[in-house]
């Protein structure tokens, strides 16, 4: 595995060399951040190179010498602790605020709704044999969803039967390919037409889990095309599209 991420980072260094900007972002921004990054490369002409995952693994990568210009984390706490360690330029700016969904395939036979009901019927009489949820560990989606369950009363009686994925976007993967019947998963995601064609998904009340605060911030290594960047984030356009993929935005 470490031989894994040297040669990972050894390719995004290549990359940052040829003067493209890194960011490192949560997996629930994957196609809101991709529009906006397109929309950005189409304006400005600047290469803008997105690494997806999960909150928790880069901000263990980063202090480890990943070379991202900008990270935009699923939970601020990563970027407050990064920034404690000096790695970052400051604490960052909150841009959005997350929310949860379930999710099913079109055709499943677990029945959608915000309140869990379905969830707790189709796992009460069998029909629910997997759900997939982002990994808790390092994962801010997978730790909604695990409060979410909990706050249900579900949480304990779906032990053995959760399908957990790297991140979010794994895990909506698994939810609409068949590995399971449904999900937990990043309600950006859901948005996206990619997956609203593919399946059918319900908010689960914000005051299930605690706040998703979203926050990015520029590392030590950013460059002036990073900032110009990141400074586009935090504009209209780019506030736009966060909100049309379902992101709550914080006021300026």
């Amino acid at each position: 595995m470490r031989f894994f991420w040297l040669g990972v980072f050894g390719l995004l260094a290549m990359v940052a060399n040829a003067q493209a900007i890194t960011v490192a972002a949560a997996a629930d921004l994957k196609f809101a951040l991709a529009e906006i990054a397109a929309n950005y490369e189409k304006k400005t002409g600047r290469k803008v190179i997105v690494s997806f995952g999960s909150s928790g693994n880069f901000a263990r990568q980063i202090p480890q010498g990943a070379p991202f210009e900008i990270f935009m984390s699923a939970d601020e706490e990563y970027i407050f602790r990064l920034a404690e360690q000096g790695l970052l330029r400051d604490d960052g700016h909150l841009y959005a605020i997350g929310r949860i969904a379930l999710l099913a395939a079109r055709g499943s036979s677990l029945a959608v709704d915000g309140e869990l009901r379905g969830l707790a019927a189709a796992l009460a009489d069998g029909r629910l044999q997997r759900l997939a949820i982002a990994n808790p560990q390092h994962a801010p989606y997978g730790r909604a969803a695990r409060a979410a369950l909990e706050h249900a009363g579900l949480w304990q009686a779906l032990q053995g039967k959760l399908v957990v994925g790297e991140n979010v976007a794994q895990a909506a993967q698994f939810a609409l390919s068949g590995s399971a019947q449904g999900g937990i998963v990043a309600w950006s995601l859901v948005k996206a037409p990619e997956l609203a064609r593919l399946g059918v998904a319900v908010l689960i009340p914000a005051s299930w889990h605690p706040p998703l605060r979203q926050r990015m911030a520029l590392t030590r290594r950013a460059g002036s095309d990073a900032s110009d960047f990141y400074a586009y984030l935090q504009q209209a356009a780019a506030r736009a599209i966060f909100e049309r993929y379902g992101f709550a935005l914080p006021a300026r």
